[in-house]
Formats: C-alpha cells, sequence, structure tokens
C-alpha cells in the first residue's frame, strides 16, 4: 500500500467529518478507497456522496447494478474491487456463472433484455470510449434516460475507485486470492 491509512487520531477536523460521514452512512463502515481519499477531504467527501448514491440509489437493480460494478472492476483489472463486489453481487442475484463471464472475458448468457442493454453499454463504452446509437436506444428503451446517466455514472465513479485502488497498490485481505 502505497498511502497510509490515517487514524481518528492523526485525522485533521475536514478529515474526521469525512470518516464520521462515510462511516454514519448506507455503507456504515470505512471503505479501502476512501481511506485513501481522506489525504484530500475536499474529494473525499464528494467522492463518498456519490458512491454512496451510486451504490445503494440508481435506478437499476441491485444484481444489475452489481453487474456494471464487476465490468468496471474487470476493465480495469482491479482486483481489490473484484474481490469486493463478487461477493456483493452473488447476494444481490447476479448468477454466479454471469460473474465468471465477466472475469474470464467473455460475453454472460443474459436472457433478460434489459440486463443485456446495461452490459452492452457498459462494457462497449469501457472498451471503446463511445457508444453506438442502437446501444443507447437500448438502454433508454429498458432503463429510461435516468438510467443511462445512472449507468454512465456508475462507471464514472467505479472508474475512479479501479483507479485509486491500483494507484495505491491496496491489497487483498488476509489470506484472500485474486480471480483476476
Amino acid at each position: 500500500m502505497r498511502l497510509p491509512i490515517l487514524t481518528p487520531a492523526e485525522m485533521t477536523q475536514d478529515q474526521r467529518a469525512v470518516y464520521d460521514a462515510t462511516v454514519a452512512g448506507k455503507r456504515g463502515r470505512m471503505t479501502p478507497p476512501v481511506e485513501m481519499w481522506l489525504h484530500s477531504p475536499a474529494l473525499a467527501d464528494r467522492a463518498q456522496s456519490l458512491g454512496a448514491f451510486i451504490r445503494y440509489d440508481t435506478v437499476l437493480p441491485p444484481a444489475w447494478n452489481e453487474m456494471a460494478i464487476l465490468i468496471t472492476g474487470r476493465h480495469f483489472t482491479a482486483k481489490f474491487e473484484w474481490y469486493a463486489h463478487r461477493k456483493i453481487a452473488i447476494e444481490a442475484g447476479l448468477d454466479p456463472a454471469i460473474a465468471d463471464a465477466i472475469r474470464d472475458g467473455h460475453t454472460p448468457d443474459l436472457t433478460d433484455p434489459a440486463a443485456q442493454a446495461i452490459y452492452d453499454y457498459a462494457s462497449t463504452l469501457l472498451r471503446t470510449h463511445q457508444v453506438p446509437q442502437i446501444l443507447h436506444d437500448a438502454m433508454v428503451t429498458h432503463w429510461g434516460i435516468r438510467g443511462v446517466v445512472d449507468l454512465v455514472g456508475l462507471l464514472g465513479y467505479y472508474s475512479l475507485v479501479s483507479l485509486t485502488l491500483n494507484a495505491f497498490d491496496i491489497p487483498l485481505p488476509e489470506g484472500a486470492v485474486s480471480e483476476i
């Protein structure tokens, strides 16, 4: 790990305020990216607030929200992100075979066209940095304009998370083995 994890006793007033807000929020605990962002309290404050929305309050159902998080984590080979969210995705109802396909770089077998729209949009945008009109239209058809905006926000936020975890070399928990 390239940055120290601050203890509450070491934190400035601004850092402590973000720490307290994060722990008191929907996450209920401090997470590794926020621990790194605390070194820039204004960034940490804004990012953790956005993250709480992206994780818990988009219009996408939890399993499909988590699928998009896995697509992003896999795109960046963010080992900690994959480790943390694969379990959450399965608990949210994502078929493990879908997670396995994403992990292995294969297109998952999605029988739900609304889930397929999320997969296609997310994987294409991350891979090519563009979205063909047909994929955009499919997202709007299944999820509405808000769904498209929420998905793009999710991809951006979890890109930031993945880059943070990779840049600061956040290790997996003791005894955990990377799948990616």
